[in-house]
């Protein structure tokens, strides 16, 4: 029955993945269940959105480690800064994610749960009809991420969090230089770190730096790469 609705509706998809015979698999698969929709394809975050303003897609299936534009490296942050902008501009956008680093959603799951499309997760370990079926709920309107250790684990972490995060652990910067980009007092960056460390559950332990502590959790938990 949905199938027969979508097909009505011309569907126009957009399938967004940086691997080429991985993106050709996908297109194919998609192919057999919906022969009388429209494909549109994107290898990188600049392109899909090109191509999203030109077709106005209905349904996207995306990657999220991919490249911000040709010649870049492929990173899962690319693809979470790629799907805010997506259900920031089209907020009833169904939207399936197909990737191996589903985990790193946890980052935007205030975004996701106030997202008017359908909105699935189908990890590439998946099979064929089970990734079919996610499409098929994401057509429907439902959100579908209980799959995902560690989404709808309550853990809570605001924006300015995940700064200081990136800043310290993926530029190497210490708390000062991170005080002077973010424009606040390095006691302000200390009280973020707490606000963290609580949030992650890491409290200091003899014989441990907290701050590597801090690190090795927030990487488990898929808030940074």
């Amino acid at each position: 029955m949905t199938q027969l609705v979508a097909e009505k509706k011309l569907l126009t998809i957009l399938v967004i993945d940086d691997h080429e015979s991985v993106l050709g698999g996908t297109v194919d698969v998609l192919k057999k269940k919906y022969p009388s929709a429209k494909f549109i394809t994107a290898i990188d975050a600049k392109n899909a959105l090109e191509q999203m303003m030109i077709s106005q897609a209905d349904l996207v299936v995306m990657d999220l480690s991919m490249p911000e534009h040709p010649g870049a490296t492929a990173r899962p942050d690319t693809g979470i800064q790629l799907l805010r902008n997506l259900m920031k501009s089209y907020p009833h956008l169904d939207i399936v994610v197909q990737s191996a680093h589903a985990r790193t959603l946890v980052r935007i799951r205030p975004e996701i749960d106030s997202h008017k499309g359908g909105f699935t997760v189908a990890d590439k370990s998946l099979s064929t009809q089970e990734m079919l079926t996610r499409v098929d709920w994401a057509l429907q309107g439902l959100t579908h991420t209980k799959d995902i250790k560690g989404i709808n684990s309550g853990l809570e972490v605001k924006p300015e969090w995940l700064k200081v995060l990136t800043l310290a652990f993926e530029e190497g910067l210490q708390d000062k230089t991170i005080a002077e980009r973010m424009c606040m007092s390095e006691r302000m960056v200390r009280h973020y770190w707490n606000k963290l460390q609580d949030a992650l559950d890491v409290y200091p332990e003899e014989g441990k730096n907290i701050r590597i502590q801090t690190e090795m959790k927030a990487r488990h938990e898929g808030l940074i790469d």
